[in-house]
């Protein structure tokens, strides 16, 4: 399994390899061994499981959990493929304000780590499922949301306004708004004992964005 460290502090990409033959194919997406490789310790005790199916041109996010709460998460594509964004929206952390593009893919199920706070969204560039292990409840109430189209963010997110969006996504703020409502969570460093270092992102910019998709 390829692990590489995004750019978001304390977030992970673990890239299994997948095995396939006449019936179809088998990859693992988590494999704790790896995991703790990469951050020093087990994968957290796992409090829920969420299953969210997009449609084609679905937008959601940046969704991120009130902490406290606060919830880890652990997540992969299991159906069609999305563009995903990991931005760090936690105050105090030293990589706030950063974002990394990945495209998640079902025919490659590559396992994505989010420590508690951080934020996502996702573009469903087909009909598309993300499974996701959570460390603790989520409650709707819980979770606030940052504007994908937050000009000083810059995710490559189509500005099409024939995508899916939920009302509450439309309407969100900009970060610099979330930090003034005091709306955002707050960075709490992960000890390193133990850690491993791990490969980086090679990216420090913008991914190669996939052409807007149309619901």
């Amino acid at each position: 399994m390829e692990v590489r460290e995004l750019r978001t502090a304390g977030a992970y990409l673990f890239v299994p390899r997948t095995l396939r033959d006449a019936r179809g194919d088998v990859a693992s997406p988590y494999r704790e061994e790896d995991f703790r490789a990469a951050t020093g310790g087990p994968l957290f005790p796992v409090r829920q499981a969420d299953h969210s199916r997009s449609l084609r041109g679905t937008v959601r996010g940046v969704h991120f959990t009130r902490t406290p709460p606060g919830a880890a998460s652990y997540a992969h594509c299991s159906r069609g493929r999305a563009l995903y964004v990991v931005v760090d929206v936690r105050v105090g952390s030293p990589t706030f304000g950063a974002w990394e593009s990945l495209v998640l893919d079902a025919d490659h199920p590559s396992g994505v780590y989010l420590p508690a706070g951080t934020g996502h969204a996702y573009v469903a560039l087909e009909d598309t499922v993300i499974t996701e292990l959570l460390s603790a409840p989520r409650a709707e109430e819980d979770v606030e949301a940052v504007s994908v189209y937050d000009p000083d963010l810059g995710l490559p997110i189509p500005d099409d306004p024939d995508l899916i969006m939920s009302e509450r996504d439309r309407a969100a703020v900009t970060l610099a708004e979330a930090e003034r409502r005091g709306l955002l969570p707050r960075y709490a460093p992960v000890p390193a004992a133990g850690r491993r270092p791990c490969a980086r992102a090679a990216r420090s910019g913008p991914a190669p964005v996939p052409p807007p998709v149309a619901p």
